[in-house]
């Protein structure tokens, strides 16, 4: 006990005495910690948010779903209560401005939601809206769109609504989905007059139920599964509906989490590099130390206990600022969220922080701190003594071995999944052992060809990179990857942006009519050849289901083993398939031939494309029977085909040949090229007043709103990636400060040998000039390399490498170096050397 007593008193005294510099050890994980902290509490509290409101999230008990009418249910008799609604894609106009888009109609009949309420601008809009008269609730973002204001009109099909309400909110929506298909809200008594409700019109249907509180729903789904599966008929429950957001958002949580945790482990090899500076300064104390009896331990222990205090303070301060931070969370993901989320102290996230921060803290300072357990008396004679190798000390390879267990373990923890959490590790590893290979391969390089050619400023900088204290790998490794990540998120998010640009391509079409029935076709074609505008596909499309794989039905399937079962999403789904004997620009054939068919009795064979059929196992020469309005038609696998989806065109999964659904029912689609947005409009206006059953897509709009979700999704990228950057730029002021010392005895060596501040201020510039951009080329080549990666094997997108944006990346971090430096050195550059030395 007295040893201890000590041992504290001798850490204490030496903390006063270096405070300001053991602040710094620890002033770059707070950063990590609190982001911990903030994004944990978070998770939290929205995880309670789930289960207080769960029954919001679904506005009902039950809900069933299928594309034609339901008919009566054997449910129906238990609800105290059930609403109808039918909904589907159409255009809408606005009669004030001829404008018109693409939306969702809602045709709702009865009293949903059952709980929570339509969100409404007036509030009593919700109620008025259902009171008989043609009255519509329009989304927010679509109001807003063409400046439409409560009162105006807008026209659904061949019948206009009074804008009754400007709608804020739908029960489970999030903003995002608001985004993609804002919604129009109209009574159902007037579905049949809008005249969207024709042959071949793709409805779905719901009904909500609102069932007793003795009737479990997920108890009532299990007793009519099988009924239910048998007519497609799909059932979500309050429980499915908060599992599923559940599990999105824990995700989202789990993500957000190993981001934080990078930050984190950025934060905390800064503390390595730190404490390595720290003890390689403390080490002739410690030979003193030796000298009057203490154990190589005891004096370990001493900056071991500081360590602890100073990590436990950085924790405390980082859990304090993360719990502070997580008011700012809800606003950032407002439109992620389909829950309000409160906010209030989470003590379990606050002591996950605290437990993480030591525990990290203590872990990557013993890499250093174990040099001191090798210290020797002799040290005070012979300073050389003090050196250590790395690679013969079997304990700080242990710690190695535990920093890693650590990742993985935490890692795991976030993600459940030993494959993920194994990866996420072995990114982190690969990550920094090519950081730090390339730091070392810098300094070798440096110091076997420097040339003495170089002028004496230029020449000493260069040396101060290999020198002793230097801050070279350490700076590379943390600014290295946290440039690294920002960029890699900056790049791809640029390159998918960029993708989707496809209107502005002058080889590609940009709109699109679709839902024209057959008697329509001639019409419509017309009409378009009218404006001058070429016709560019026209392409009949026949809706149909999966009734067999090589003689396996769906019920077949269900009693295969496992292993040997396929998804049950492959007979469940339905097919929008065309015919047609030749490929199209953005079809290529990779196996097989398409066969024609000839006369009838001739067997049909099919081309698939090939990514589907790899991921749903089917294979070259398999029978498959679809079911086409009720006729069975069996067909052969006889091609495979590589289709670019991301081109516009009429791509289809599946395409059969000629003279084999020329009779069957279907819808077409036209595309067509305009020259530019005016055009665009009015041809759109045109044909949606003369067919208003027709729906047309403009790739413009659909960019403007793709852009309009990357921006939402780029900004919570870059909120999170703040954290990396900050705690960068810690670990960067902390290593220039604490390099501080070892530069002063430079440059007061330097001014006594006759060297003028000037060039003195000189070395201080390039030698930062040359750790910055050492440190962001490092993060910027790694982040070509996984956006590369990213852009091969997970997006399937031709690379294209962001220089522009890479320049800019690095011009920010060395110019922050520089910034830095100067600002550490300039003290000392304009002290006279006898000041210094006094």
């Amino acid at each position: 006990m007295a040893d201890f007593s000590w041992i504290l008193t001798m850490a204490i005294r030496d903390i006063r005495k270096n405070f300001s510099r053991l602040l710094l050890f620890v002033s770059s994980m707070v950063v990590g910690i609190a982001a911990l902290v903030a994004i944990s509490s978070f998770g939290e509290n929205l995880k309670k948010d789930i289960d207080q409101q769960s029954k919001e999230l679904l506005g009902a008990d039950l809900v069933l779903e299928k594309n034609q009418p339901l008919g009566e249910q054997p449910t129906d008799t238990l609800a105290i209560q059930t609403a109808e609604e039918v909904n589907f894609a159409s255009m809408v106009a606005f009669p004030e401005t001829g404008a018109s888009r693409l939306t969702q109609v809602r045709a709702l009949e009865g009293g949903f939601p059952f709980y929570g309420k339509l969100e409404t601008i007036p509030e009593n809009a919700e109620a008025t809206f259902r009171d008989g008269g043609r009255k519509a609730l329009v989304e927010k973002l679509l109001m807003a769109q063409f400046n439409a204001e409560v009162g105006d009109s807008i026209k659904v099909g061949n019948l206009t609504f009074v804008i009754e309400g400007e709608l804020q909110k739908v029960p489970g929506q999030t903003g995002i989905a608001a985004t993609v298909a804002p919604a129009v809200y109209i009574p159902m008594a007037f579905l049949q007059e809008t005249g969207l409700v024709q042959y071949g019109s793709r409805l779905n249907y719901e009904r909500y139920y609102q069932l007793p509180e003795t009737v479990n729903p997920d108890e009532l789904s299990k007793t009519y599964e099988e009924k239910w599966e048998e007519e497609k008929i799909d059932a979500d429950s309050v429980e499915d509906r908060k599992r599923q957001t559940g599990r999105s958002f824990q995700n989202l949580s789990n993500f957000l989490s190993l981001v934080a945790f990078i930050a984190l482990l950025l934060g905390c090899v800064g503390v390595a590099s730190a404490v390595n500076v720290f003890v390689k300064e403390k080490l002739p104390s410690v030979a003193v130390l030796r000298c009057l009896g203490v154990s190589s331990w005891a004096a370990m222990r001493i900056y071991l206990v500081q360590i602890i205090l100073m990590g436990l303070a950085g924790a405390v301060l980082g859990a304090i600022l993360g719990t502070v931070l997580q008011f700012i969370l809800p606003t950032v993901f407002a439109d992620f969220l389909p829950v309000e989320v409160t906010v209030g102290i989470s003590w379990q996230s606050i002591g996950f922080g605290l437990i993480t921060g030591l525990l990290v803290s203590v872990l990557f300072a013993l890499l250093p701190l174990l040099k001191i357990r090798r210290v020797s008396p002799m040290a005070t004679l012979r300073p050389e003594e003090n050196e250590s190798s790395f690679a013969k000390d079997g304990l700080r390879w242990l710690v190695v071995l535990g920093i890693l267990l650590f990742v993985f373990g935490f890692s795991f923890f976030l993600l459940n999944r030993w494959q993920e959490a194994l990866g996420f590790t072995g990114f982190v590893v690969v990550a920094f052992l090519a950081l730090w290979a390339v730091a070392l391969g810098i300094m070798w390089l440096i110091r076997r060809f420097l040339p003495i050619s170089l002028s004496y400023p230029v020449r000493q900088s260069l040396a101060n990179l290999y020198r002793p204290n230097n801050q070279t790998v350490s700076l590379i490794a943390t600014i290295g990857l946290g440039t690294a990540m920002i960029s890699t998120l900056f790049f791809v998010q640029n390159q998918l942006l960029d993708e989707a640009k496809f209107a502005d391509k002058d080889d590609q079409p940009n709109m699109l009519f679709f839902d024209i029935q057959t008697a329509q076709v001639e019409a419509v074609s017309e009409r378009i050849t009218q404006k001058g505008l070429p016709i560019m596909q026209q392409v009949p499309i026949v809706t149909m289901a999966l009734e067999s794989i090589n003689g396996l039905t769906k019920k077949g399937n269900d009693t295969l083993p496992e292993a040997e079962r396929r998804s049950r999403g492959l007979y469940n789904r339905e097919f929008r398939v065309t015919y047609r004997d030749s490929l199209i620009a953005s079809e290529r054939l990779l196996e097989g031939k398409l066969r024609k068919v000839e006369q009838p009795g001739d067997s049909i064979f099919v081309s698939l494309d090939q990514g589907y059929a790899s991921r749903t196992g089917i294979k070259m020469g398999d029978v498959i029977v679809f079911n086409v309005q009720g006729r069975p038609i069996k067909t052969y696998v006889g091609s495979f085909r590589d289709v670019k989806f991301n081109q516009v065109s009429t791509n289809f999964l599946v395409l059969f040949p000629d003279n084999v659904l020329n009779n069957a029912p279907k819808f077409h689609v036209i595309i067509t090229k305009t020259k530019n947005d005016r055009q665009a409009a009015d041809v759109q206006a045109e044909v949606v007043r003369e067919f208003p059953n027709i729906s047309v897509i403009n790739l413009g709009m659909i960019v403007e709103t793709l852009e309009e979700i990357l921006d939402k999704i780029s900004f919570v990228i870059q909120f999170m990636a703040f954290f990396s950057i900050i705690t960068g730029v810690l670990v960067l002021i902390s290593s220039l400060i604490i390099s501080k010392y070892q530069r002063m005895r430079e440059s007061i060596l330097l001014r006594t040998l006759g060297a003028g501040s000037g060039t003195v201020s000189r070395i201080n510039t390039l030698e930062y000039f040359f750790l910055g951009t050492l440190a962001s080329l490092s993060g910027i080549l790694l982040s070509f390399l996984a956006t590369w990666l990213l852009s091969k094997f997970v997006f399937e997108l031709p690379f294209r490498g962001a220089y522009e944006e890479a320049l800019i990346v690095y011009v920010g971090i060395t110019a922050l170096t520089i910034v830095l430096g100067w600002l550490n050195g300039r003290k000392i550059i304009k002290m006279p050397p006898m000041e210094i030395l006094r």
